[in-house]
């Protein structure tokens, strides 16, 4: 059991049958009241994110996640199949489960597969990945009245906006959070 009081980022809990994983925490304590404990937390099988509040001193249950690297080969219709690199076993998650991830996955890529006791919870994506720009559009000189950007569409079909210096088959940085661009790669 962990105290609701030590919630850091990261951590993982189980609250009404649910597992969440911390993103952010407040703690709030006022003159006459117990402190309120607001855990912003995501839910790892649903993806949802919402704030789950305690009074201090409450105690949860400890997620036990294991993480594994895996390979991502190929998209199988429904589902897409990742890889074991040492054991070569292979497994399927539904594409349903992973609609965000998708936009930032490329086939033959390493990432972290997290699981409970068994159950697949999903793909863990580091923070930046770095993809080819399939199309961009042209920039229009002297376009630079509002932030100086334009429409891009990555290889794996995500939309971005980018700077007007950027130009098809460029390799530019893109972060997984929230799908924006970062940099020249």
């Amino acid at each position: 059991m962990i105290l609701v009081n030590d919630l850091k980022p990261g951590t993982t809990f189980i609250y009404e049958g649910n597992i969440y994983i911390t993103l952010s925490t407040s703690l709030n304590k006022t003159a006459m009241r117990q402190m309120v404990v607001k855990a912003h937390a995501k839910d790892m099988r649903t993806g949802t994110i919402k704030d789950v509040v305690f009074t201090g001193g409450d105690k949860v249950e400890e997620a036990l996640v294991d993480k594994s690297e895996m390979q991502y080969l190929y998209d199988a219709g429904d589902e897409l199949v990742f890889m074991d690199t040492t054991t070569y076993d292979q497994i399927e998650i539904p594409k349903s489960n992973l609609e965000w991830e998708l936009n930032f996955l490329k086939p033959n890529e390493n990432v972290n597969i997290t699981s409970y006791e068994g159950e697949i919870l999903g793909i863990s994506l580091p923070d930046k990945v770095t993809l080819r720009v399939a199309e961009a559009e042209q920039a229009v000189k002297g376009d630079t009245a509002t932030s100086a950007s334009k429409n891009a569409v990555l290889e794996t079909g995500w939309q971005v906006k980018v700077p007007l210096f950027i130009e098809q088959d460029e390799l530019i940085v893109v972060s997984t959070a929230d799908g924006k661009y970062c940099g020249r790669a």
